[in-house]
Parts: C-alpha cells; structure tokens; sequence
C-alpha cells in the first residue's frame, strides 16, 4: 500500500450503549495500529483523554450530535468543554433544517461562535450529505469556508427518516470543485473497506471517519456500525 491508511482514520465509537470498556478497547485499538485520532461523545473526553496521554493519537469529539438541532450557546459549550477535557477536534453537526430553510444568517452565526469559542481546535462540521440537494451542498460548503472551520464531514452515520448517510465520491468531487484549496475533508458513513477508504484519500480527503478501523488496516471483515 502507497500510504499509510492508519494515518488518516479517526476511530470512532458512538453507539449510545457503548460503555467505558469499549472506549478503553476503542483507544487500545487507537494505539496499537496507530490511528490519527478516535472520536467519540463529550462525555467519553475525559475518560479516552486519559487512556491517550503521551500516546501522540488525536481526540475527535462530537458536538450538537447526531441532529444538529442543539442551541448554539450549547454546541458551543459543549466544544469548549470537551477541549478543556482534552479534545483537540471538534466534529459538529450542522443545523440541516436552517440550512434547508435557507437561514444562513443563523449558521453562519453559530459555526462562527463555535470557531470562537474554541479557536485552537480543528473544527470539522457534519453536513448530512444525504439529506441535501446538490445546491444545499454548495451553500454549506461556503458557509463553513467563511466561517474559519477546517473541515467539511459528509455523514454522522445515524438513520434519519429511515436513512443512514453513506459517504460518496460524487460529494467529495463537489466539495473540492467549489472550495479553496484551504478547505479539508472528512469522508464518513459506510465506509467499510480498505478499498472505499483509499479511493477517498486519493480523491482528495485528509480524513476517513469510520467504526471498522481495525478492519481497514488489517484485512479482518468489519463489524462496525459507523
């Protein structure tokens, strides 16, 4: 293999029935196979924060997740609480229905309060790629790149009306048509193979957010979720 696929995985454990246990698996893991980060809940922080110490892997840490509908002062607090706690990233959820509805004045305001309120984090925001039109998709991508965010991320990977979003090579090609050579990507939901991964790196993504990193880097079949 050219890269090194571990390298750019975010391991990530976001089952609601997930316990510490699994987190302690989920940073063991981290550490083993030499993962980029793990992302996990704001109330894991701590607890991974620790587990990770002096280990050189990264802490993801979800904000407004998985709906996006939180208030803005508390996706905000929710960030800088978990980087208080140790995160150094934030992936947070974008408010879809204001997008749809067209308020760009309202999310344009709350990513910029989150990217104040947490300046020396990277900030990666969680669009529901499969929930928007190709124009939502565009307006998204402008409003994040303003707003001083690093990342734009495809899926939460959680079921809306019925849905998963899967993460597509279509939507990564429309992200880096219509954003600076500034802007960074984060492929996520679905991707279950070493394979899916690779095209999406070599398409241009920084990152691959999935469940079944394990998987990935040693050929084992995936059971994740994510």
């Amino acid at each position: 293999m050219s890269l090194e696929l571990a390298r750019y995985i975010d391991h990530t454990l976001l089952k609601p029935n997930a316990v510490e246990s699994d987190y302690l698996k989920l940073c063991q893991e981290a550490k083993k196979y030499n993962f980029y980060a793990v992302c996990v809940p704001s109330s894991w922080t701590g607890t991974v924060a620790t587990e990770l110490a002096g280990s050189g892997v990264k802490i993801a840490v979800v904000a407004g997740f998985p709906l996006g509908n939180s208030l803005t002062a508390v996706k905000a607090f929710e960030a800088e609480r978990a980087f208080s706690l140790g995160a150094n990233e934030i992936d947070l959820v974008l408010n879809i229905g204001r997008l749809k509805q067209k308020n760009y004045k309202y999310i344009d305001s709350e990513l910029q309060t989150v990217v104040r309120a947490v300046p020396r984090a990277i900030i990666k925001v969680i669009i529901e790629t499969h929930l928007l039109t190709n124009s939502e998709k565009i307006s998204a991508c402008q409003l994040i790149e303003q707003s001083g965010a690093h990342f734009i991320k495809t899926c939460t990977g959680f079921a809306t009306d019925g849905v998963s979003g899967k993460a597509e090579l279509s939507d990564l090609q429309l992200f880096i048509k219509n954003c600076s050579d500034k802007m960074k990507y984060k492929m996520s939901g679905g991707i279950k193979t070493s394979q899916a991964a690779i095209q999406f790196i070599e398409a241009g993504a920084l990152r691959i957010g999935t469940s079944s990193g394990v998987a990935l880097v040693t050929g084992v079949a995936p059971n994740g979720d994510y």
